[in-house]
């Protein structure tokens, strides 16, 4: 849901002397434009007082700017100055759209086709190390430091744990089908099938056929092979236990090849005697050169051909789980081809939901065409960003995928924003006229909430997770994109919908059909069907308005059980236990993204990463430590503090004792201390030191510790030297960051250049920056969301809430989503993100709505902001929701997580803007201190002015303590009835001195200006209808409903009388109490508009007196100037058809005749 605010700027007004002479309505209209005070009104409104001349809705008299100095102070010039010239730049805009509408809906068609053609160079991008990988990580360095000085040769001197790239590999873990052990013959000859499978598959690549042996890589001038499988000769012997394997360690006595069991064994059960008893899986696997191009794209090949292999075979005992080095790319465009179906079942849904939602009774007014050009407008607008982005070369990745999804949930947003605007337009202006309002009201709204979310995807962008940029720059223009097109595009349409709705074309078929009230003499069918919109003769027939179920719902059922202090309570304790359980959630949330969730829930790699899970935790990872920088090795105390720094790493948590550390200066001192004697070297020189250890220790051939020491160019110094550890028990993603950063932290203290690296460090990067990262970017977004409530909220307590709201639906997300099975990693860091600007969107103007209440009490405040607020929320939600909901039918992670964010920050959101905002800005909101207060009854004395007048003359009041005497006459003119044409209109007001402060300083009415000024996307009938067409629509005999009170039944006060004259009403707050005040102490007026509506004049009539009148004496031509300038403004205002059952009257009394009050 996706609300904005455009309220009127205020100002300092002229004072009266400086307005022009001539009172006409278009020279009062051309000052107030001079002093950019002019909204469009094409009638003049009463400020209040006989003082404050009428002016239009924006020029505001002196009485109605008094608080324009706090506002100034709050809000600064600028944002004045700033906020006129939005309202005036988008009513040009909108007059400009109703006049060329064909253009603006012809050139964004245009401009999407023409970048559409971006798709055709699009650089798709599935490397996951730079998607998921953060660029400001740790592992990155440390791999650039060991690169630097260690080069891995895969064509001669390869080995698995001096790796710092993956490379190209495939690795197996077989399990036998009936979960016995594996060390049985027929068992262990399934799996010599798999290895000469591996061995025999090969690959057509340039030109030649290729297999395993002509890829692999090589170590001692052969492929590195798994020498655990040369068990096989003693297989049978060990079936029978005739030949024990020795845990961790054994010597083939065949091969003489060492095993550590640990790295190729899992699921082992050991004997007492430490012999292998049980083996449940085995770790086998084969690596490929990727030295060139060539090497590495033939290996890829070769990769795709295995697996293709592996799923058409059977082999027999065993079952074999597989990944190569290219199941994380594929996975993830796996991922991205896994929703592309459902796009059109999203499409379906939201076309549903748009047309059936701004679907009306009226056939006229009902906008299906609209709501399925709000979802093509969305539609264009990706396609538009997208292909506008991959011109300029950004990569596309699979996760963008969502951000269709999105967009159509906020476009549909947009769409009801401009209807309800639409609809909130007087039906009898020109479309040119209802464009401007609209986009006066509408458009600022939008770019108010279209901004939020750009600001909120831009911050985004700026994160170090390659994945999260790529995805926020995408998303980010697509929402630019989709408001210009909404603007325009969008914009272009409504004014075609809103000739056709000029026309009195059917809203489906566009042929012409007649209004309600004149087709109660066709059929069934046609009136059903067939009817709409107003008519020329009558276009205020109370049978073509109707008022909206929905809104009155919230307003007189939700909002009333909310106002109950029970209910407040029980709010405020669900709160608090949503808040409990959801801090709970967040002291276990798992940080990171782990490999097995980037891959669809039906992948062959789902099983393998279980398997590994399950099985290889407890040995899983090899360490390279690396020393670089000026180290005397030759030196005894240097040689003491490396062995001190051998053992400060294996004494960790997560490493392994030091029988599994491959340490060249370990083993080279342990040499020399066994055999210095008879070698008799001489080691205490750096050069000599050196020497030896070339010549004597790592010379020949399959020396591994000769790939762990760099010497300088001229060999007289070691530059780096590495050794080897081994972790332990590193059983989840959280072990995994903190195995990390222990590692690094023990580096980070010695004295010596030492780093730390193994490959799966660039994704355990994420383990430690998601949380700092996500913290700062929400912090940030939170911090500029909350600027921008403040300027569009001028109040510091509601704002106060609303940064309150934000932290809490993030808390919320954050807990609820941990409950849910979702990690805090870079997809839901994306979720969290935007949800600042979803929940700002919902919380800013619910407390905005209730701060704008022209209201007193807190009970009312609630009433009013959910009237205004509660549906607009409920669709907006609904359609953000449906917007997404597909995605749950994704078999991915990635799709599922953004379902579940979204929809948690969407439903948290709906329920602090629907129940806890009301409820705590209630207690402890705006206003929250004050009482209703006693109703006083003040007599009007001559010193405070008369209350009424007649004829532009002071009626004197009976005494306060005869309210039973009070009686009206209703005068005629004698000419008038002798000629048979009734007198002009006669005014019957109260003076301004009569009336509160605040009555005087508003000249709103305060609840469908309220629905204006927030610019709400309602789909409703009446709620859509302006204020002004509802108060001239009920003018001919409507309920006794107050304009902008939902439907509250008027008071029982006279606002036409049957001698043409009214009382002014401006439906104030206020004002509504004074009268009340008055009608306790003074009785009730009775109310004779049916005997107006049978003696309504002519026009011809209406002019004749209007030259009766010039000839009028002064004082009272001024009184029938002051009467007719009134009647003007009740013209737009809603009557009175029916007077309550105290007051009311039979329609056969007599015109002359009152009543008497006792």
């Amino acid at each position: 849901m996706r609300n904005g605010s455009s309220r009127q700027s205020v100002g300092a007004f002229p004072p009266p002397s400086s307005l022009p002479s001539v009172d006409t309505m278009e020279s009062r209209r051309s000052f107030c434009i001079k002093h950019q005070r002019y909204d469009g009104c094409k009638e003049p409104r009463e400020a209040g007082t006989s003082e404050q001349l009428s002016c239009c809705c924006c020029c505001l008299a002196p009485t109605c700017v008094s608080e324009s100095p706090r506002l100034r102070s709050i809000m600064g010039c600028f944002l004045e100055k700033f906020d006129n010239f939005l309202n005036r730049s988008f009513h040009r805009l909108g007059q400009i759209i109703a006049n060329h509408f064909g253009y603006f809906i012809i050139v964004p068609v245009f401009i999407t086709a023409i970048l559409a053609t971006g798709f055709q160079n699009i650089v798709y991008e599935d490397d996951p190390e730079y998607l998921f990988a953060p660029t400001t990580g740790g592992a990155k360095d440390e791999r650039a430091i060991i690169e630097e000085n260690f080069f891995l040769n895969f064509s001669s001197d390869f080995h698995p744990s001096r790796v710092t790239r993956t490379g190209r590999f495939a690795r197996f873990i077989i399990m036998a089908k009936d979960e016995g052990t594996l060390l049985r013959t027929d068992v262990w000859n399934d799996i010599l099938e798999v290895d000469r499978l591996a061995h025999t598959v090969g690959v057509e690549y340039d030109d030649k056929f290729v297999r395993y042996e002509d890829l692999c890589g090589i170590w001692d001038s052969k492929c590195y092979e798994n020498n655990i499988l040369d068990l096989k000769d003693l297989m049978p012997e060990i079936e029978v236990g005739e030949y024990n394997l020795t845990y961790p360690l054994m010597l083939n006595p065949n091969t003489f090849e060492m095993y550590v069991f640990p790295l190729f064994f899992g699921g082992l059960e050991i004997s007492n005697s430490s012999t292998i008893e049980s083996v449940k899986a085995l770790s086998i696997s084969y690596w490929l050169r990727t030295n060139t191009r060539k090497e590495d794209e033939s290996a890829a090949l070769w990769e795709q051909s295995l697996l293709k292999a592996l799923d058409a075979k059977d082999f027999g005992t065993i079952k074999v789980a597989r990944f190569v080095s290219r199941t994380l790319e594929t996975e993830l465009e796996n991922n991205t081809n896994s929703v592309i179906p459902f796009f059109g079942v999203t499409i379906a849904i939201m076309l549903f939901f748009s047309v059936s939602t701004v679907m009306m009774a009226d056939w006229v007014r009902t906008k299906p065409w609209l709501g399925l050009m709000g979802v093509v407008s969305a539609v264009l607008a990706c396609v538009a960003a997208f292909g506008f982005l991959i011109y300029l070369r950004v990569e596309f990745i699979g996760i963008n995928m969502a951000a269709p999804f999105l967009m159509l949930g906020i476009g549909i947003d947009d769409t009801f924003v401009m209807l309800a605007a639409w609809r909130r337009t007087r039906l009898q202006d020109s479309v040119s006229d209802r464009m401007a309002k609209t986009f006066a009201d509408a458009a600022v709204s939008i770019t108010i909430t279209s901004l939020t979310d750009m600001i909120s995807f831009f911050i985004g962008a700026i994160t170090p997770f390659p994945c999260v940029q790529v995805f926020c720059l995408y998303t980010g223009t697509a929402v630019v994109v989709t408001y210009l097109w909404h603007v325009t595009f969008f914009g272009g349409c409504m004014a075609l919908s809103g000739y056709m709705e000029k026309g009195q074309r059917h809203g489906v078929f566009c042929h012409k059909i007649k209004a309600k009230s004149e087709s109660e003499n066709e059929s069934c069918g046609y009136r059903l069907f067939c009817t709409g919109g107003i008519t020329e003769a009558d276009p205020w027939n109370p049978k073509d308005n109707c008022e909206h179920a929905l809104m009155l719902f919230f307003r007189d059922y939700v909002a009333r059980f909310l106002n109950i202090p029970a209910i407040k309570a029980l709010v405020v304790m669900v709160f608090l236990m949503y808040l409990l359980v959801a801090c709970w959630g967040c002291t276990m949330v798992k940080e990171g993204l782990e490999r097995r969730r980037l891959s669809r829930y039906d992948s062959y790699s789902v099983a393998f990463y279980d398997l590994e899970d399950m099985y290889f935790r407890e040995y899983p990872y090899r360490i390279q430590v690396v020393i670089t920088g000026d180290v005397n090795y030759s030196d005894p105390v240097v040689q003491d503090q490396l062995m001190d720094l051998h053992q400060q790493f294996e004494n960790l948590t997560y490493v392994a004792e030091a029988l599994y550390t491959e340490s060249w200066l370990r083993a080279w001192l342990g040499f020399l201390d066994r055999n210095q004697e008879f070698l008799e070297l001489n080691v205490t020189t750096e050069e000599d030191f050196i020497a030896n250890l070339r010549e004597i220790y790592l010379s020949g051939p399959a020396n591994v510790f000769a790939q762990d020491v760099a010497f300088n160019e001229n060999y007289t110094r070691i530059k780096a030297s590495r050794f080897i550890i081994q972790t332990h028990k590193i059983l989840d993603a959280n072990d995994d960051k903190d195995m990390m950063e222990k590692l690094r932290q023990v580096a980070r203290d010695s004295p010596f250049n030492v780093t730390v690296f193994n490959p799966f460090f660039i994704y355990f990067d994420q383990y430690v920056l998601v949380r700092t990262t996500s913290i700062q970017a929400i912090c940030l977004a939170a911090a500029v969301m909350m600027v921008v409530s403040l300027i569009f909220i001028p109040n510091p307590l509601c704002s106060l809430w609303v940064a309150f709201s934000i932290v809490s639906i993030e808390v919320g997300v954050v807990g609820y989503m941990t409950l849910w099975g979702v990690n805090l990693d870079s997809i839901s860091m994306i979720n969290l993100i935007m949800c600042i600007g979803f929940s700002v969107d919902f919380s800013a103007h619910i407390s905005y709505a209730y701060l704008a209440a022209k209201v007193d009490t807190p009970e009312e405040r609630v009433q009013e902001c959910l009237y205004a607020l509660g549906l607009p929320i409920l669709q907006g939600g609904l359609s953000t929701i449906l917007g997404i909901t597909t995605l749950i039918l994704a078999p991915s992670y990635i799709f599922i997580t953004f379902f579940k964010t979204v929809f948690l920050v969407i439903f948290f959101g709906a329920m602090h803007g629907i129940f806890l905002l009301p409820v705590l800005l209630s207690l402890l909101g705006p206003g929250s201190c004050s009482k209703r207060k006693n109703k006083e009854i003040t007599p009007p004395i001559k010193g405070n002015g008369h209350p009424f007048f007649m004829h532009g003359q002071a009626l004197p009041p009976p005494g306060p303590h005869d309210a039973s005497s009070l009686k009206i006459p209703r005068p005629h003119s004698m000419a008038a009835s002798q000629s048979g044409i009734p007198v002009a209109p006669v005014g019957l007001g109260r003076s301004g001195a009569f009336l509160a402060p605040a009555t005087l300083a508003s000249n709103k009415d305060d609840g469908n200006s309220l629905e204006k000024d927030l610019g709400l996307g309602t789909s409703g009938e009446e709620s859509s209808e302006s204020s002004l067409s509802k108060g001239a629509a009920n003018r001919r005999g409507g309920p006794d409903i107050i304009p902008g009170s939902g439907g509250r039944r008027g008071l029982p006060i006279l606002e036409v009388y049957s001698n043409n004259g009214y009382i002014s009403d401006d439906l104030e707050a206020e004002e509504r109490r004074s009268e009340e005040r008055r009608l306790d102490h003074y009785g009730e007026w009775e109310d004779p508009r049916r005997s107006y509506q049978n003696h309504r004049p002519s026009p011809e009539r209406s002019s004749s007196v209007h030259r009766n009148d010039s000839s009028a004496r002064p004082g009272q031509r001024q009184g029938r100037l002051h009467s007719s300038d009134t009647r003007e403004r009740t013209e737009l205002r809603r009557g009175s058809s029916a007077t309550r059952s105290h007051g009311a009257r039979s329609s056969a009394d007599p015109r002359g005749r009152h009543r008497d009050h006792h």
